[in-house]
């Protein structure tokens, strides 16, 4: 009798892969498409945790592509103005449909029905990325001056990418009704006010999620021939949901379709990968264990653990799982102290209904 499954490798079979080895030395990341080298021009945009891949980049002395860099400027205001955080400064990029509009904003000349909103200190923001400017801006046309200056840098990022990292997050979102525009928080949470009359709730399904991804993929290879994609889905859980059901229930939908779109994505492209980030800290293997307190935030050790997995996938300079030891360990949770410290504007929503009634999103 023959059998299938006789010869399969052992990461396809669970006890092989899972039951029978050590919590951190679980490695899903398999067969990769590519290897990021050192002369490569690597790009990142998404979620907030599409900002540790950068960081371990720039650690390993690899071309982290940063266009919209804030050069002259001191390294407290690089960091408080958002320079740095991603390849440009657009803030997070949270669903696939932001990056689309984005693109098609740079390089078709897409325009937008709302180009600036009011903060309740009289100040105005980029309803697209409202957090990267902390001290606001002075008129509309300001944000308009500065938002044509970063469409410069997103050009020359999309041009320039020799690989572009960018992390799924959400398929909750804010939008126009005037122009389908989504937003990455709902109008009034830091700015502007909500409408129901300007202003709607979407829940992405996994078509429109898939359609948005393939299309971007497909204008992006027409203005980078070369250029190739390394997709991952944010392993972070929604912060709030505007469904009328638990937000596990909703963090579950939303993490379900944006693992299958980027899947048909890698399925359709070769010049597209996945790296099983959220698999690595959502496994029953780890057990919750790469979780704050909170059961939301990812802590050092996660990040740690995925980045180990990532570099050994994708670079020559990876520890192979049977190398794994407490030393190394103990060195990489040290490296990721400060894994907590990234930029994530949907912190903003917590924030905002901590601040009493009015102050949310409708």
């Amino acid at each position: 009798m023959t059998n299938p499954y006789r010869n399969v490798p052992d990461h396809q079979m669970w006890r092989r892969a899972v039951s029978r080895v050590e919590p951190h030395r679980l490695d899903p990341a398999v067969a990769p498409k590519f290897q990021v080298t050192p002369d490569m021009k690597v790009a990142t945009a998404g979620s907030c945790f599409a900002q540790h891949i950068s960081r371990r980049i720039s650690a390993l002395g690899f071309n982290y592509f940063v266009p919209e860099n804030g050069a002259g400027l001191d390294e407290t205001e690089r960091q408080g103005r958002q320079f740095g955080v991603f390849s440009a400064r657009f803030g997070n990029l949270y669903t696939v449909h932001q990056l689309d509009q984005l693109f098609a904003e740079a390089f078709e000349g897409r325009e937008r029905a709302e180009t600036a909103w009011q903060r309740p200190d009289g100040r105005f923001v980029d309803p697209y990325r409202p957090q990267v400017e902390p001290a606001g801006y002075d008129s509309p046309e300001a944000v308009a001056e500065a938002r044509a200056g970063h469409l410069e840098a997103v050009r020359e990022m999309f041009l320039g990418a020799d690989l572009f990292v960018f992390t799924l997050g959400l398929t909750e979102a804010w939008r126009s009704r005037s122009d389908g525009s989504v937003f990455p928080l709902a109008p009034g949470v830091v700015a502007g006010s909500f409408d129901p009359e300007r202003h709607e709730f979407h829940n992405f399904t996994v078509a429109e999620t898939s359609a948005a991804l393939q299309g971007f993929l497909t204008r992006l290879r027409g203005v980078n021939p070369t250029v190739r994609v390394l997709l991952t889905v944010s392993p972070v859980p929604l912060i709030a949901t505007y469904e009328p059901r638990h937000v596990v229930a909703s963090t579950t939908y939303s993490k379900s379709v944006l693992r299958v779109a980027a899947q048909e994505a890698c399925d359709r492209f070769d010049f597209v990968d996945y790296f099983p980030s959220f698999e690595i800290m959502t496994a029953s293997a780890t057990g919750g264990l790469y979780y704050e307190p909170d059961q939301r935030e990812v802590n050092r050790l996660g990040v740690a653990h995925a980045m180990r997995c990532f570099v050994n996938a994708y670079t020559d300079r990876g520890t192979r799982p049977s190398q794994v030891s407490q030393e190394v360990l103990d060195r990489e949770a040290r490296s990721y102290a400060s894994a907590a410290s990234v930029i994530c504007d949907e912190e903003a929503l917590d924030a905002s209904v901590a601040r009493g009634p009015g102050s949310a999103s409708g």
